[in-house]
């Protein structure tokens, strides 16, 4: 990954820019911090305001791992199109494969006391499975805890981590990557920016589309495959001011009092 904000990657961009991408983002730890509770993310009125600017003005997805009803009345703007359980739920396409997460529903159900002891949270979320345990007084044994459940799944179903929690998904479920590309043919664009934070924002990164413009919140993965990368979600009004900016017209209003 490459520091965004050089002359460099502040150039790349606004040639991305320039061909009216569409822009997706990931939700919580990009457009929303990580919170202990995520009941109580939300993003930021500053930030859901360049959104709604943005919006006004070029295509913007938002791209999550939760379910759509849960994501939209968090965003405090209104996007073209939400795409949620981790690219596997779009509600402009009813039609998606049936996803059968049976066998790792009974066996949460088996281990649901054992769960329940190391502090781990079950979350359903229809397509997806989570498994919360930042809450867990002792997370090495709330991560054991979990490991049991996981290590009896069949080959049908996929496992990926992330800031802790783990996900259970349909091993032939469509990911994020899967969701922009969609995404983009929907909207007529011919090129894309993502930015994401986390181990499932990685298919994205990995993608070999060269009109694709990856940004990863935060350096705490090296290994990412994100072309470019931004201290950490603080920096993301910045971003966004440089996409405004680089809009006909530019940023027609002040936004140095948000």
């Amino acid at each position: 990954m490459k520091r965004l904000f050089t002359p460099e990657g502040e150039a790349a961009l606004l040639v991305t820019m320039q061909r009216r991408p569409l822009l997706a983002f990931d939700f919580d730890g990009t457009l929303a911090p990580i919170v202990a509770r995520p009941g109580d993310a939300r993003v930021p009125a500053p930030v859901a305001h360049r959104l709604q600017r943005l919006a006004g003005r070029l295509p913007v997805a938002v791209v999550s791992g939760r379910r759509v009803h849960d994501v939209r009345p968090r965003l405090l703007f209104t996007p073209w199109r939400i795409v949620g359980n981790h690219g596997a739920e779009d509600e402009a396409e009813p039609d998606a494969p049936v996803v059968d997460l049976t066998p790792a529903r009974a066996q949460l159900e088996a281990s649901a006391a054992a769960l329940r002891a190391a502090g781990v949270v079950v979350e359903d979320k229809g397509l997806s499975l989570a498994l919360h345990y930042r809450l867990a007084s002792d997370r090495d044994a709330a991560q054991r805890a979990i490991a049991d459940v996981v290590n009896a799944l069949p080959p049908s179903l996929a496992v990926f981590g992330g800031k802790m929690v783990v996900n259970i998904v349909a091993a032939q479920a469509r990911d994020k990557a899967d969701a922009v590309a969609a995404l983009v043919a929907a909207s007529g664009a011919d090129a894309a920016v993502f930015v994401g934070d986390d181990v499932n924002d990685e298919p994205v990164f990995a993608r070999p589309e060269p009109s694709w413009f990856t940004v990863r919140v935060g350096q705490d993965d090296p290994s990412s495959q994100a072309r470019y990368f931004l201290d950490g979600p603080a920096d993301l009004p910045r971003l966004l001011d440089r996409m405004l900016e680089s809009l006909p017209g530019g940023m027609s209003d002040t936004l140095d009092s948000l």
